[in-house]
């Protein structure tokens, strides 16, 4: 049997993705960041016929056309599309491939007569995506080289009346097909191409008729090897996509169960396959679905959210404990069944011998041991309350004093290896990295202070405050050292730091307070207060 392949080609498959969401009669393009500026990527219809052109620098479009419309190009949501499009493509024949970054490949062999033929098929598969937005050139040749060449730059319609460009190679005449068609059609590299076209030879046939040992010393095999794959006379395999990984796994009982212990047990066994095939994948689950099917035909289901991707059936296990003993099994359970939810993948990391790292080394499933149990009481906590509802306070890159840490949730971020160090609050360092940080902190509270203007005036002091009142209490301050100045992060956009500098000093009162005082020395002659407790050592 005569081998037939179909190639698909959607000249503007990411614009076309955009606007199947957001259609708009307008010019738009999606730009890239390419050698540290901005270039079109692909564009719609509109935009071309304002005379753009992929790679063209967005200033240079924006000056051409002022009304364009842009948006940043997701390379991976188009690579993800374009697998959809390939499982779709899955019902008119078995062996579906990806070409590039913006084509499909399809070995229709034996399966044209089932959709009326070639000539039906390439309509239906013209007309299917017309009506989903999207453009497509496509082709059907003997071979897959042939294909691509057709589909690409083959010119007019070959259907009347048709929107995308397609061509029909008979079986056996793919040389007729594409002798006309330029060199740069056999998919040959633009340094190739160059060369060939300063020796004269523009087109497939002017190729075909070089001597091939002349062909070959100056250009190597490439040609030679690319135009025999397009004649059909070396195979070009085309790999299909494979199945996505199922990860669900289930039983049938020959008798109907109703005891916990016995609905445990059967998930052990379970999980233990589910795991092994998690362990072959290199993945973790995050989150697992228990389903058990009742002798009355209803489900119960119990889902569990873990605080880290695990594969360990003996840690996940008596994590389901509490949610199974709380099913009510009816008249018996006759089939259980286990599905892992959400996957991720888990990064491989160097095992530690216990001798070596004690507590805190890792099993042979990737995941650190020290934070096991922590992970634990954490998946226990949140089947209860919600992992979100579960945080945690993470350092952050920042010398201003909120925003020194982040808050965010456990099950989400890893727990911080070392918290930044600073100096005891009886350390004799008042500055710089050394100044003591208080145990509590909490947002700037104003003192109440005895105001008199005319000294302050004059005197211009910005030492503490002798005596003042904070929190209803009258406090005297007997020592006290600093300041530590802290100036605002520009970059930023904080309204509490738009008053501007900071000075902060440790303060310890005669009642025993050990307090973190701050001025603003911009508000000095105002009538707001200028001093301010942020913190309180311990």
């Amino acid at each position: 049997m005569q081998r037939r392949v179909v190639s698909l080609w959607f000249p503007r498959l990411a614009s076309d993705r955009i606007m199947r969401r957001q259609p708009a009669m307008m010019p738009f393009a999606l730009t890239l960041q390419l050698s540290n500026s901005d270039r079109l990527y692909c564009l719609n219809e509109q935009a071309e016929a304002q005379g753009l052109q992929r790679g063209m620098g967005l200033a240079d479009a924006r000056a051409l056309c002022p009304g364009l419309q842009t948006m940043p190009a997701d390379r991976e949501a188009d690579s993800r599309f374009l697998h959809l499009l390939a499982r779709w493509a899955g019902r008119y024949c078995p062996w579906v491939g990806l070409e590039g970054d913006d084509g499909l490949v399809m070995d229709v062999t034996g399966s044209t007569h089932l959709f009326g033929g070639e000539e039906a098929l390439l309509q239906t598969l013209q007309d299917r995506m017309m009506r989903a937005g999207l453009h497509v050139q496509l082709a059907l040749a003997d071979t897959r080289g042939a294909a691509w060449a057709l589909a690409h730059f083959s010119e007019g319609p070959f259907f009347e009346g048709g929107g995308a460009s397609g061509r029909l190679a008979e079986a056996g005449k793919s040389f007729d097909a594409i002798k006309g068609l330029p060199v740069v059609a056999l998919r040959l590299e633009d340094k190739i191409c160059t060369g060939l076209l300063r020796l004269g030879v523009r087109s497939i046939e002017d190729l075909y008729a070089l001597p091939r040992a002349t062909l070959t010393r100056r250009f190597g095999l490439t040609p030679l090897m690319r135009m025999d794959q397009a004649l059909g006379h070396r195979n070009e395999t085309i790999s299909p996509l494979g199945e996505p990984a199922h990860y669900g796994v289930r039983m049938s009982l020959p008798e109907a169960i109703g005891l916990a212990s016995d609905v445990m047990a059967v998930a052990s066994k379970l999980l233990d396959r589910l795991c092994d095939k998690l362990v072959e994948q290199g993945c973790g689950v995050r989150v697992l679905q228990l389903t058990m099917r009742r002798m009355d035909l209803a489900a119960s289901q119990v889902e569990l959210r873990l605080a880290r991707p695990m594969r360990q059936a003996a840690r996940i296990l008596p994590l389901f404990e509490r949610s199974v003993n709380e099913v009510d099994a009816g008249f018996g359970i006759d089939m259980v069944r286990l599905e892992a939810v959400v996957i991720e993948p888990l990064v491989d990391e160097q095992l530690v011998t216990a001798s070596v790292a004690g507590v805190g080394g890792h099993d042979d499933d990737g995941s650190g041991g020290s934070c096991q149990p922590l992970d634990d009481l954490i998946t226990r906590l949140g089947s209860r309350i919600g992992l979100e509802n579960i945080v945690r306070f993470v350092p952050a890159d920042s010398h201003i004093p909120e925003r020194s840490f982040s808050i965010q949730p456990a099950a989400w971020s890893a727990p911080a290896q070392e918290w930044p160090r600073c100096a005891a609050a009886d350390s004799g360092s008042v500055s710089g990295a050394g100044q003591p940080r208080p145990l509590r902190l909490f947002p700037p509270e104003p003192l109440v202070l005895p105001y008199n203007k005319e000294e302050e005036s004059i005197s211009g002091r910005r030492e503490p405050p002798a005596h003042f009142r904070w929190r209803r209490m009258a406090l005297s301050i007997e020592r006290a050292r600093g300041p530590e100045r802290i100036a605002p992060e520009w970059w930023w956009e904080d309204a509490a730091w738009r008053t501007g500098l900071r000075d902060y000093w440790w303060v310890e009162t005669r009642q025993g307070r050990r307090l973190w005082l701050f001025h603003t020395p911009q508000n000095r002659l105002s009538h707001f207060s200028s001093w301010f407790v942020q913190g309180e050592f311990a």
